[in-house]
């Protein structure tokens, strides 16, 4: 999940409103703070063109860069204000929605004291949001909400007890009698299960899906994939069995056992994004009888001959953004209708390997799930 950008230095003119980007474009002055800053900071903040500006306080320091995307790649480089404190505009606008950065100053790595932080990159990193023109559906809404709790799950596996979030829809505390599908539903490396409430808002896609009548409600499990132990650029050591063991061995065992489910293959359905989507298609290959609805959200592909039942495949769901490799996903889902199989594909535009791809994905992917 990287996002690339150039180094930016502002060129501004003194008590001009006008800035300038290196390519001569003309920015618009009408930045405000990002909607995920900590209470009362005014830094960092966007534009309506997309653009991100940061202020960081550092007097002592030699050099500071803003660091955005997981992984912390590319950058804007900041220059010292009269006041002594460090500012700078990305070069070009970003892509709309949330973004993971750091800031480095003089070669060290840390937050940024104005912005929230949310876990990815297998640490604590700042985010930022770009107001993106079609967030409505994630928006916060004065709809029924469901609940997004935490669980604590027996692991005999790991000889410990292991953390889920669970989501519950509208109605759930209230009919006690109704039984609802289970979609377990995976983050990517580097993240963990607090990722797809945080930075994807699955409960508000969920919320608002719900009171708009275009789902019947579910219940969605989020939990840790052990994608953390491998180091980035290591997948090739990756071991799906251990997660698998977790997940159909203990996890879906408690769900069954604590929540009002459906507890049958048909009623089940697994998800991830990047490597949780890897994850999803390991398990689903290798667990037939537990799982019928499968959906890879930038995270591989399957082809017809993978699956050795398709009798037991209900739906698969495969995505990715414009600016990932959209013509592989389409070509997936194509050869897999022509096989016989119930395949959409969904192409997010504008998008790379980031949240904004995959909030869009499970607004089309929701849907489609646990028809009939």
């Amino acid at each position: 999940m990287k996002i690339k950008l150039p180094l930016f230095i502002a060129a501004c003119t003194m008590g001009s409103s006008i800035c300038f980007s290196q390519q001569g474009s003309a920015i618009r002055e009408d930045f405000v703070p990002s909607s995920l800053n900590q209470p009362g900071q005014a830094y960092p903040q966007v534009n309506s063109q997309g653009y991100a500006r940061f202020k960081i306080i550092a007097p002592s320091a030699d050099s500071v860069r803003v660091s955005l995307g997981l992984g912390g790649r590319g950058g804007t480089k900041l220059e010292r204000a009269a006041d002594s404190s460090w500012m700078g505009t990305t070069e070009g606008p970003m892509d709309e929605g949330f973004h993971y950065y750091n800031i480095k100053i003089d070669g060290g790595k840390f937050n940024d004291p104005g912005a929230k932080n949310y876990y990815g990159s297998v640490r604590w990193e700042s985010g930022i949001e770009i107001p993106a023109h079609d967030q409505d559906f994630y928006a916060l809404k004065n709809v029924p909400h469901g609940m997004v709790q935490q669980v604590l799950f027996p692991s005999p596996s790991t000889n410990t007890s292991r953390r889920a979030f669970v989501y519950t829809p509208p109605g759930y505390e209230t009919d006690s009698k109704a039984r609802y599908p289970v979609l377990y539903l995976q983050h990517g490396w580097g993240e963990d299960e607090t990722a797809w409430s945080n930075q994807g808002h699955a409960n508000l896609i969920m919320d608002n899906l719900i009171a708009e009548g275009k789902i019947k409600p579910f219940i969605i499990v989020m939990t840790y994939g052990m994608t953390n132990e491998i180091r980035f650029g290591g997948i090739r050591d990756f071991k799906i069995e251990p997660f698998q063991a977790v997940l159909v061995e203990e996890l879906i065992p408690y769900v069954d056992a604590n929540f009002r489910t459906v507890a049958k293959a048909s009623h089940r359905g697994m998800a991830g994004l990047s490597m949780g989507g890897m994850e999803t298609r390991m398990i689903t290959l290798n667990k037939p009888d537990v799982f019928s609805q499968y959906a890879l959200l930038s995270g591989g592909l399957y082809a017809p001959e993978d699956i050795k039942d398709k009798s037991k495949v209900k739906m698969i769901f495969l995505s990715c953004g414009s600016r990932e490799r959209p013509e592989g996903v389409k070509s997936a889902a194509e050869k897999l209708k022509a096989a016989g199989f119930n395949a959409v594909h969904y192409v997010s535009e504008n998008t790379g390997h980031e949240f904004q791809t995959w909030r869009r994905s499970l607004r089309e992917l929701a849907p489609l799930l646990f028809k009939n």
